[in-house]
């Protein structure tokens, strides 16, 4: 499975331009499958039921229509941002073919799989999209990563984001993914001072253990 790392900031359109062209030439065979690891200038995104009202500072940042599922969504730098696109009508280790439920619940591990490493305990919770953490500062749980996907004739764009350290303070320019009783953090935040080559290594080394395969850098 290749992987690929962009060292510098990627404007969002330029992403989405990419990711579609990619995931059209992985449908025709053109591509081998790739899981993009980039960060972005600071903008807000908004998934498919992303409401209105949810952003509360429209002049602070840029705004896109990201075109996968979920609401609004934070991406900065601080943050890494892995996109994937994979063939879903083949199996994945752990992610049966043509099972988005499973896909999704494979991305949720990938990250889970990859906090562990840094002895960080992420948690699925029901009805809350994304990966949680408790924060023992405000004694309650917080986001520490966001997950969106989107699939084009089975094959998926978008994926996940987590947050190494961001500056938390632009995420109250909107209600990420529609949830106003919990929080954000980061890594940093909790007191994890790893650097992005750090976590990155570390979401390479997990990869395999969810998707079966390991990561090449192309």
């Amino acid at each position: 499975m290749q992987w690929k790392l962009d060292e510098e900031r990627v404007p969002y359109p330029q992403a989405l331009a990419e990711m579609d062209r990619l995931v059209r030439a992985i449908r025709a065979g053109d591509e081998p499958e790739r899981v993009w690891f980039i960060e972005h200038p600071p903008l807000y995104t908004a998934g498919s039921s992303a409401k209105p009202e949810d952003l509360q500072d429209p002049g602070r940042f840029p705004t896109f229509a990201a075109g996968r599922g979920g609401q609004w969504t934070y991406h900065g730098p601080g943050q890494r941002v892995a996109y994937v696109m994979l063939d879903l009508e083949r199996a994945h280790g752990t992610v049966p073919a043509r099972d988005l439920r499973a896909y999704v619940h494979g991305l949720e591990e990938w990250v889970i799989r990859t906090l562990d490493r840094f002895n960080i305990r992420g948690e699925r919770r029901p009805g809350r999209v994304g990966i949680w953490v408790a924060d023992r500062v405000a004694g309650t749980e917080a986001k520490i990563a966001a997950i969106g996907v989107r699939v084009t004739r089975w094959v998926s764009w978008h994926g996940m984001a987590i947050n190494l350290e961001p500056d938390l303070g632009h995420f109250a320019g909107i209600v990420p993914c529609g949830i106003r009783e919990y929080g954000v953090t980061s890594l940093h935040a909790l007191g994890i001072a790893v650097t992005m080559a750090e976590l990155d290594a570390a979401l390479a080394a997990s990869w395999a253990e969810v998707f079966g395969s390991a990561l090449v850098r192309g």
